[in-house]
């Protein structure tokens, strides 16, 4: 266990953000599975709304620091390509 005061207060900032971190993921994957069911279920419209708020959620995440910009990228790439292939 630390014994300084800064290492103290660091563990306390560290464990709060990973606290939220797990929850932007756990938020993000949940809607991003969503998605995908939406899709393989061929139901476009519950797509495209779902498409949406997933990709705007991607970017929230991304400013947030929860993932990295190429991941996002990527992410929203294959999203939109498999959503445009309903089509």
């Amino acid at each position: 266990m630390a014994s300084h005061k800064s290492a103290l207060k660091r563990i306390k900032q560290i464990r709060k953000r990973t606290l939220t971190n797990r929850t932007h993921t756990t938020h993000l994957r949940h809607e991003i599975r969503r998605l995908r069911q939406a899709i393989t279920a061929k139901d476009k419209a519950g797509a495209q709304t779902l498409l949406r708020s997933t990709l705007a959620l991607i970017d929230h995440s991304t400013h947030k620091g929860v993932l990295h910009a190429n991941t996002a990228a990527r992410y929203k790439s294959r999203l939109t390509k498999s959503f445009n292939a309903l089509a």
